[in-house]
């Protein structure tokens, strides 16, 4: 099978093209975080990422789960809630890393420590009290990490990131503003 001379010619000169147009095409692309002060990008990456309303579903999740334990409410109730944690950890930790390394670190902690939490609550829900006792350690080491992502926010942009999980139909767009 012979090939002609130029095809390989051809052949690298697409590849040297790629090589050097792709990561220009690339960056051209750069999300809004990327670029601007450390503020810009970190409050644009609150907004994009949803981390206020995360921050705010897993402590929801959390404060549910106590209240299910305290009212002894069926094994099935108590799973389905600490599976929701497991989830919602899941779905922040997918938003990582943030423009700021610090918060990337402090929100790792957090979702990490409240998804074995919730893993060790859904594993205990039908009355193993060492797992229920460590996923209630978990919840508390997660609930201050998330607290000091929520400090970390506000050190870096100046502005506290609103938590709420709810929103109203023409509401406000502000991830800062809890109105």
């Amino acid at each position: 099978m012979s090939r002609r001379p130029g095809a390989r010619l051809g052949r690298f000169a697409a590849l040297g093209l790629v090589a050097i147009a792709g990561p220009l095409v690339l960056s051209a692309c750069a999300g809004a975080e990327q670029s601007g002060t450390p503020a810009q990008r970190v409050s644009t990456w609150v907004s994009g990422a949803g981390a206020g309303p995360s921050i705010g579903s897993i402590e929801s999740d959390n404060a549910v789960i106590e209240k299910a334990l305290a009212t002894h409410r069926a094994a099935g109730v108590i799973r389905t809630a600490c599976s929701l944690l497991a989830s919602d950890a899941t779905a922040g930790n997918s938003n990582l890393p943030s423009p700021d390394t610090q918060l990337t670190t402090v929100l790792e902690n957090a979702y990490q420590v409240e998804y074995s939490a919730g893993n060790n609550c859904y594993s205990g829900a039908a009355g193993n009290a060492s797992l229920l006792r460590r996923s209630a350690d978990e919840r508390r080491q997660g609930a201050a990490d998330l607290a000091q992502a929520v400090q970390r926010i506000a050190a870096v942009t100046g502005k506290v990131p609103s938590t709420t999980t709810t929103t109203s139909p023409g509401g406000n767009d502000d991830p800062f503003d809890p109105s």
